[in-house]
């Protein structure tokens, strides 16, 4: 059984940097779409976790029209790379695999733009938590380098970043998943591997 609700984060973020989760927010078609947030932990005791959106994503515009969503602690690297990586929709909004989930208010801090990308910048507040279950942390290269090509391949194309750079980086995280990875991880690679073209592009770039 899952824990009582509260209103605060299910995990302690104090000291975190950036966190990794998949956060899902309702559209107008009233479905919950899918996709990664990095969490940034508070600056201070006392202020909000903070997220930044780019683009104007269907994160950026739920969060616009809609004011929050669910921000869950992810277990299965497939889910991550699939809402990374794709458009995905649920009929509801808590993953099967969330270890833990915050329901979450959001607040506009500050947009600008950067390299020819708008950017906002969320504070989060949590409304609402759960944590269903609880297990000794464990630590896997694999799964770290499944995050890591997420956020390289999600600039390829990007004005500011060097795509031959990008490819020879998710190289290197492809050779860590291949020596490092368990079944999961080597499936969500491989899911990966079918959602993203890493092929320079026509002008050589």
């Amino acid at each position: 059984m899952p824990d009582d609700p509260t209103a605060d984060w299910p995990v302690a973020l104090a000291d975190r940097g950036v966190t990794e989760t998949v956060v899902t927010t309702r559209g107008p078609n009233d479905r919950w779409n899918v996709a990664a947030l990095g969490l940034h932990a508070p600056e201070t005791d006392g202020a909000p976790a903070t997220a930044r959106t780019w683009g104007r994503t269907r994160t950026w515009r739920n969060f616009t029209e809609r004011d929050g969503g669910y921000v869950q602690c992810w277990t299965d690297p497939i889910d991550f790379v699939e809402a990374a990586c794709t458009v995905r929709e649920e009929d509801a909004p808590v993953l099967d695999s969330a270890a833990a989930w915050a329901r979450v208010q959001v607040e506009q801090l500050d947009s600008g733009t950067d390299g020819g990308t708008e950017w906002v910048d969320w504070a989060l507040h949590p409304v609402e938590s759960v944590v269903r279950n609880r297990e000794v942390p464990t630590h896997s290269r694999a799964r770290a380098a499944v995050v890591e090509a997420t956020v390289a391949a999600s600039r390829l194309g990007v004005p500011g970043f060097d795509d031959e750079r990008l490819r020879a980086r998710i190289d290197h995280y492809a050779d860590v998943v291949d020596s490092c990875a368990g079944s999961r991880e080597r499936a969500a690679w491989r899911r990966f591997d079918e959602l993203v073209d890493r092929r320079p592009d026509r002008d050589g770039r």
